[in-house]
């Protein structure tokens, strides 16, 4: 990989692209998040993969959305702009499960919410053709990602087009992107003789991209989906599109099209996952680690990432309420053992190493270096891990546990932890594993997803059954014990999901009751564009065509989110969310582990919180 020498900080500002000796640049990124130079950052990401390979890359980050003027402080791009809302999705960003305005964004400085719009995308890109006119504009990132389709927008109740279509734009990247915009800045730097620049991303078609094309001109061999009009016309159909696309992150074959009033949008098979050789590569680029200095306040989400590491990517688990399955993929893309512990080698030799290494992980812990002995083009599963786990997948847990052994022994680490979710099946497959885990790189909480002891909303969530967690719960008391240590539980829990009714919520009520547990956070079900749980929110029914109990009014989902959150846990936590214990000192969580007990003898955990996977 050879290209441009890498900047401190990518540009933001003309005089930082005049530093460079840049009289223009190439690609242009447009971000809803703050400019962090850290890898767990999109725009940084692919800022600097996209400068590795020769093209001048500048950000332009939470600009101002009442006029252009922001947008060309850095000048017009010679190939195109990249609009992202940022690491979330606007709307979940900037709302609770009950439409609850959230008064803090992690992501923007001093944690000030309102820094970027609703509908972030939409805007961006009316923002972008405004300042350049006749310039192509692609958007990628989670909320593009999700939406890239037709789509259940719990915010409007009401399905929506293709962002495609709504926010005017010339291409989707969909997924982890590097190939896909790289490939897109070569097929615009050299378009054919006598074609117009943007046309060269319906003609040249690269890998893992959306884009818009008249109904009669679909590419031979693609994949007709049902179309927006009768989806609309038969909300089941939208499950139907759902696993369309969930089978095409994971086997790639043809393309798929879906059909809208005058229009057809394609979906190009995924880009190809990055092997261990250029994650490694990616990984390496010499990023800040920081935010822009131009900051006077600090960023909460670079102070959580500063000791933090990405081990790997993508999630065998296939969760229906899981936006990676048709965002990261199922399949696992791990870096290699040399890379992340020269990582961490550099991190020690930092003025400002504190010592620990706060998480080594990825979207589920233990995964780094899992693999698919298989063939993932002919594989028909939802899951890798349900109902049970593949044979041909492959856990890489125990050099996991002997990679944590190195990097702890490194000088300058003093502690190294695994703070990312735990997947309880899969740990309960070694021994070896748990008892590493469990005696050395838990540091006090360990979490884990069980998200809810009913087998019946379980297999709704593709999730393991119910005595897979007590199991692990078992497992987790007595090797603390074993090792002296006082531990805690942290798991996940969610209420008011597609089929789950009054009846599972006192299910799960009375499972923790029995057991003296009160939980402080839960999660009610949030429906996010995309995902299989959130088609069977919209049409009321499973995968298999049978009839769901579905609460749909915030009046319904939050009576059962009452039966394990009171209301005046609901108001302090603000409806799902973390309490903040100095706000609310009688927040604070029971002690877990081996000292700390409930009444029937087993230990407390202090709560869970929003799930991710």
């Amino acid at each position: 990989m050879s290209g441009l020498p890498q900047p401190i900080f990518l540009p933001i500002s003309r005089e930082e692209t005049a530093s460079l000796g840049w009289d223009e640049l190439d690609v242009l990124l447009v971000s809803g998040d703050a400019y962090v130079d850290h890898p767990a950052f999109a725009a940084a990401l692919l800022g600097r993969w996209l400068v590795a390979h020769g093209f001048r890359t500048g950000l332009i980050v939470q600009p101002a959305w009442d006029s252009p003027a922001d947008l060309t402080r850095l000048g017009r791009p010679r190939l195109f702009a990249g609009v992202t809302a940022g690491a979330m999705d606007s709307l979940v960003a900037h709302y609770t499960a009950f439409r609850k305005k959230r008064g803090e964004d992690a992501h923007s400085p001093g944690g000030r919410a309102g820094l970027r719009p609703n509908r972030a995308v939409t805007v961006y890109a009316g923002l972008v053709r405004q300042a350049f006119p006749g310039l192509p504009v692609v958007a990628g990132g989670i909320e593009a990602s999700l939406r890239r389709a037709s789509h259940y927008d719990f915010w409007s109740d009401s399905l929506r087009r293709s962002l495609l279509l709504d926010a005017k734009l010339d291409a989707i990247l969909y997924g982890m992107a590097e190939r896909s915009i790289l490939a897109l800045a070569e097929s615009l730097a050299s378009p054919a003789p006598g074609r117009k620049p943007g046309e060269a991303i319906a003609r040249e078609r690269p890998p893992g991209c959306a884009y818009a094309v008249p109904p009669d001109r679909v590419p031979a061999g693609a994949a007709e989906i049902p179309s927006h009009e009768a989806i609309r016309a038969d909300p089941e159909l939208l499950i139907r599109a759902t696993l369309a696309f969930e089978r095409q992150m994971l086997n790639g074959g043809p393309a798929l099209v879906q059909r809208f009033s005058g229009r057809a949008v394609v979906f190009e098979a995924p880009a190809e996952p990055l092997g261990q050789a250029e994650m490694d590569r990616l990984y390496a680029l010499p990023f800040a680690r920081r935010a822009h200095p131009s900051y006077g306040e600090p960023i909460p989400a670079a102070a959580m990432l500063e000791g933090s590491l990405t081990s790997h990517r993508g999630c065998g688990g296939g969760c229906s309420f899981c936006s990676l399955a048709v965002h990261q993929g199922r399949l696992v893309q791990s870096r290699s053992e040399k890379s992340i512990l020269g990582e961490i080698t550099g991190l020690a030799a930092t003025a400002d190493w504190k010592g620990t290494i706060t998480d080594l992980g990825g979207p589920t812990s233990n995964m780094w270096g899992a693999r698919c002995a298989g063939q993932p083009a002919d594989c028909r599963r939802e899951s890798c891990l349900y109902p049970k786990r593949c044979r041909n997948f492959h856990s890489g847990q125990e050099a996991q546990m002997e990679l944590f052994a190195k990097a702890a022994a490194l000088p300058g680490v003093r502690r190294i932890r695994a703070a990312s979710g735990v997947r309880p099946d899969l740990a309960l497959e070694s021994r070896d594993y748990l008892e590493a885990l469990i005696g050395n790189y838990v540091g006090g909480q360990l979490k884990i997803a069980p998200e809810h002891v009913s087998d019946k909303v379980l297999k709704l969530m593709r999730k393991p059954p119910a005595r897979v967690f007590n199991e692990f719960i078992r497992s987790f008391e007595r090797l603390s014990r074993a090792g002296g240590k006082e531990q805690y539980l942290v798991p996940y829990l969610m209420s008011a999901f597609p089929g789950c009714g009054e009846r599972e919520m006192r299910e799960l009520a009375d499972w923790l009751k029995r057991r003296g547990w009160r939980p402080r956070q839960v999660q009610c079900f949030l429906p996010t564009p995309g995902t299989l749980a959130t088609a069977m929110f919209f049409s009321g029914k499973d995968a298999d065509g049978r009839r769901l109990e579905v609460a749909r009014s915030d009046a319904e989902r939050l009576r059962l989110h009452r039966i394990l959150m009171p209301s005046e846990e609901v108001r302090a936590g603000r409806d799902g969310q973390k309490a903040n214990p100095r706000r609310n000192p009688k927040s604070r969580p029971a002690r877990a582990g081996s000292r700390a007990r409930g009444k029937n003898g087993q230990s407390r955990f202090p709560g869970a919180g929003s799930s991710s996977g």
